[in-house]
């Protein structure tokens, strides 16, 4: 099993930043990709950005390339999501997943283990 714990949620003002945590804890080694995704009121959670455990490669969603950066930390087990330039529809909840197998970055249903998420707001 994984335990993903996300922090760093909050209210900001548009064009500002946040910057999300995502620490794992228990079997770790079993990780090969980690995923930011979000979910706004009335829609379906989508991708937002990935991360190869290992290699680093990473992998965005059209909406968000340029404004986000998705970064690791394997000696901390802490993936990062950094978020510049938010604008309104940035709003959601946040999630951090991991997934065992390779390939899938940005299919929701491919991932094993979820975090319980968290808020960002962002007012215009």
């Amino acid at each position: 099993q994984v335990q993903l714990v996300e922090s760093g949620g909050g209210l900001v003002q548009a064009g500002g930043s946040l910057r999300l945590s995502c620490a794992a804890s228990g079997r770790t080694f079993s990780i090969d990709v980690m995923g930011w995704f979000r979910q706004a009121p009335g829609k379906e959670r989508e991708s937002v950005a990935a991360i190869n455990w290992n290699g680093g490669r990473t992998y965005y969603a059209d909406s968000v390339k340029g404004r986000f950066t998705i970064s690791r930390d394997n000696a901390k087990k802490t993936v990062y999501l950094q978020m510049n330039s938010l604008k309104p529809e940035d709003t959601a909840v946040y999630y951090c997943a991991a997934k065992i197998s390779s390939g899938g970055y940005y299919d929701k249903y491919e991932y094993d283990y979820w975090g319980q998420g968290t808020q960002v707001t962002v007012s215009s």
